[in-house]
């Protein structure tokens, strides 16, 4: 009998595969990486090519590493970035690169959605802005400004899919994705076809392959030909996944009706499951069965947040911090980490604007640029670096500050990614949030072992999902508020949330005026 189930988690610089036996235990991670261009300010595009070859080497990787027969993988879920979008030809061949979830090109395309968002019911999952980076403006962008490549496209799929059909041979399409990212609406008849006629995406249905399955239920089995390229098993089982920071939400146990899970990576997700459907601005959904039946999921988060400081390191680290980083054989991030620390709370009055790639939540505005303001003679890189962790987390907190207002109390946050490796980031995000913050073991690969969660219930090890969570989670660290820091954040919280509406016109004319060059 098979004894271990597969995670494929396909992130936006890298494929981790990992293998977990049927109580959570890790028994072995591979991880291969992609690359991503930027022909121009706001784009961003991967290759498919670049993709297949990253699972061909992590995939036999993990196996290896794991010592285990490939006909003991009893089943195998993948996750992928969302608003990934592949198109194909009839050969199966890409007729362009795939545009990458951050690409923000269409920025016109949501502007025009939004002239026309009152007529149409599918745009309530966006509020107050119709996002550019979701697949219906990026279809609509491809349509106008390269036809042939629209003529010649066949199907169109996300990341998600795309895992799916190179396992099995199966062209499908992931509920969970489509409900997320395409308004698609389970409970009022699937795809928004007048939204998409609309809007000038009349033939856009006839590209979506046809079949459309839930999370948890099966797409196939391993297919001869991934068998041979991948070295995996025809007896083992693909189960349906889902989006990447939905499947790590399910990898630290957010499962249940009424949770928070914080997703810190390149960028943030914050996403929690109710039973109450809503539609509110600064609350992206509430996207319904989206995970599973009877629950509704609601979203928040940050187009970039490690990534701005990864920004920093590349771009304004200076040279001595690099040289005592050496001397002192430490990693780079634990110094940068150190001299901010070393700043007071609030960086004597620098506050820096998260929105490097636009904006995600609460305004979904993907004009919006970063920004610093406060700066003076005194302003130091320790100042700069933390700033840029104070931003990211007042950025957290805003989404909070919107989801609260919306009815959806949020009592405690399970965090996982890159940003919960830091104890001082998570401490920071627990006193300006002001809730108790968790990681668990397997913070760092949730995405994996919310992959093989679902497949555990995919194919009945556990009955439903919260079972399998609660026998294959473990918490590993919390991080209690310190309330007079709490206290002390407020003031440049309150700060944060009043610039942007002082400097969106400002930063709107410069953004087009840019992109007309």
């Amino acid at each position: 009998m098979a004894e271990y189930l597969m995670g494929i988690d396909a992130g936006t610089g890298s494929v981790r595969v990992a293998l977990f036996d049927f109580r959570g235990q890790n028994r072995a991670y591979a991880v291969a990486e992609y690359g991503t261009t930027y022909p121009k300010n706001g784009w961003a595009e991967q290759s498919d090519y670049e993709w297949f070859e990253a699972l061909k080497k992590a995939i036999p990787e993990c196996i290896k590493k794991a010592g285990i027969a490939a006909d003991n993988i009893a089943a195998i879920t993948c996750d992928a970035t969302t608003n990934t979008l592949v198109y194909l030809d009839e050969n199966d061949t890409s007729v362009r690169p795939p545009i990458l979830w951050m690409d923000v090109r269409a920025t016109e395309e949501a502007s025009f959605i939004d002239t026309i968002r009152e007529e149409y019911d599918a745009t309530k999952f966006y509020k107050p802005g119709f996002r550019a980076d979701t697949m219906v403006p990026k279809c609509m962008w491809v349509k106008k400004n390269e036809p042939e490549n629209w003529a010649k496209t066949k199907t169109i799929m996300e990341f998600e899919d795309w895992l799916n059909w190179k396992l099995t041979g199966r062209k499908t399409v992931s509920m969970s994705v489509a409900a997320f990212r395409w308004n698609y609406d389970d409970k009022n008849g699937g795809y928004p076809v007048d939204f998409y006629n609309a809007v000038g995406l009349d033939d856009v249905v006839d590209k979506f392959p046809e079949p459309v399955l839930k999370v948890g239920e099966v797409v196939g089995n391993i297919s001869a030909e991934a068998a041979e390229i991948f070295g995996l098993s025809k007896k083992t089982v693909v189960v349906e996944g889902t989006a990447d920071c939905n499947a790590c939400m399910f990898g630290v146990g957010g499962v249940r009706p009424n949770g928070m899970t914080l997703i810190g990576g390149t960028s943030t997700c914050l996403l929690g499951l109710s039973e109450e459907e809503f539609h509110v601005d600064g609350v992206n959904g509430t996207y319904p069965n989206c995970m599973y039946d009877g629950t509704s999921l609601l979203e928040g988060g940050q187009t970039a947040a490690g990534s701005i400081l990864t920004w920093f390191k590349n771009n304004l680290l200076p040279a001595a911090w690099m040289q005592e980083a050496v001397n002192r054989n430490m990693n780079i991030y634990d110094l940068i980490t150190e001299k901010a620390s070393s700043v007071p709370i609030g960086c004597d009055g620098l506050v820096m604007m998260d929105y490097f790639q636009g904006n995600r939540a609460p305004y979904a505005d993907s004009k919006a640029r970063g920004m610093f303001w406060g700066l003076s003679i005194g302003t130091t890189p320790a100042h700069l670096a933390r700033a840029v962790y104070e931003g990211v987390a007042y950025g957290a907190n805003h989404c909070i500050v919107s989801m609260k207002k919306a009815g959806y109390d949020v009592k405690e946050i399970y965090a996982c990614g890159g940003l919960a490796q830091s104890d001082f980031w998570m401490q920071m995000h627990a006193d300006i949030i002001g809730v108790p913050m968790y990681t668990t073991i397997e913070s760092q690969s949730a995405g994996c072992l919310g992959d093989c969660i679902i497949a555990a219930v995919g194919v009945g090890i556990y009955p439903n999902f919260w079972e399998a969570a609660d026998s294959m989670i473990r918490v590993d660290k919390e991080y209690i508020p310190n309330m007079e820091a709490h206290k002390e954040y407020q003031f440049y919280m309150e700060r944060y949330m009043e610039t942007w509406p002082q400097m969106k016109e400002i930063v709107h004319k410069t953004v087009d005026h840019n992109n007309k060059k």
